[in-house]
């Protein structure tokens, strides 16, 4: 009796087994340093499961803010990163860390203030006399302060408009946080804040918050992927890396994350060359 139970059990998991190769798949992961917006935004809980069901390939993300993610690759502690801030992205390269830069997509930063508008800036298109506004009238602001690729571009706009930051200011207030928690600072303090608009879009936590400049064209968000160098770093995993890259960059990953929308709104525009 044992015998025949045996040979029944055995016959059940040969019948059950999944075939080798998709073991392997299975198997298969690769770690991203991703700055948080590509998080927070929803993007890549709705994108990597439909890459996994592709290639069988887990993507672990580490979400950071832009400066951080490029420093986990410094440390070779990540395969790939995924991140929008161009002129560190090729200080990265220069410095050996990778070898090839790939746009990805683009989105644009928006101002966020109170509906109640102290420093007057609604419906204006220039970032920089918005900024200048704002520093007039000393009304509240948040900073990410993270070395995020949102405060990176942050300090360009306040070094275009040509105002100076001095530490210990009241109004200007520095959260050394994430997107969605700054954005959370701003809602509580009714201040301003700059914030990628797929953030904003998924954001519900508004409170009187709104859009309140747009549209600049220094305001363009360009995203940016990079392998991190295998030949500096061994334990990289070249091949599965790659294999993300290729993906979101080809015609079905640009379509994926052109179908991403929140409310009809699309969060993500692709332009992988």
């Amino acid at each position: 009796m044992k015998k025949i139970f045996r040979r029944l059990f055995l016959s059940t998991l040969v019948a059950l087994a999944i075939p080798a190769s998709q073991v392997y798949a299975q198997e298969k992961s690769i770690v991203v340093s991703s700055t948080t917006s590509t998080e927070q935004s929803g993007l890549f809980n709705y994108m990597l499961p439909i890459f996994k069901m592709k290639t069988g390939i887990e993507v672990k993300v580490v979400a950071v803010g832009t400066g951080q993610a490029l420093d986990i690759g410094r440390r070779g502690d990540a395969d790939v990163v995924f991140v929008h801030d161009k002129p560190a992205e090729e200080k990265f390269i220069d410095e050996g860390f990778s070898t090839k830069r790939y746009e990805v997509m683009y989105n644009d930063f928006v101002l966020i203030g109170p509906k109640s508008d102290p420093a007057k800036i609604a419906g204006g298109k220039d970032i920089q006399v918005a900024l200048q506004k704002i520093a007039a009238a000393q009304a509240p602001f948040v900073s990410r302060a993270d070395k995020s690729g949102t405060h990176a571009a942050e300090l360009r706009y306040w070094k275009g408009a040509g105002v100076t930051i001095p530490p210990s200011q009241a109004w200007y207030k520095e959260t050394g946080s994430g997107m969605g928690p700054a954005l959370n600072t701003a809602s509580a303090m009714n201040g301003y804040i700059l914030a990628d608009r797929g953030t904003w879009l998924s954001f519900k936590n508004r409170g009187d918050l709104t859009i309140l400049v747009q549209g600049d064209p220094k305001l363009f968000n360009q995203y940016g992927v990079m392998l991190v160098n295998p030949a500096k770093y061994p334990n990289v995993k070249k091949v599965q890396g790659q294999e993300f890259i290729d993906w979101l960059i080809s015609k079905n990953g640009q379509d994926v994350i052109a179908s991403y929308k929140i409310d009809g709104e699309q969060l993500f525009f692709p332009n992988a060359k």
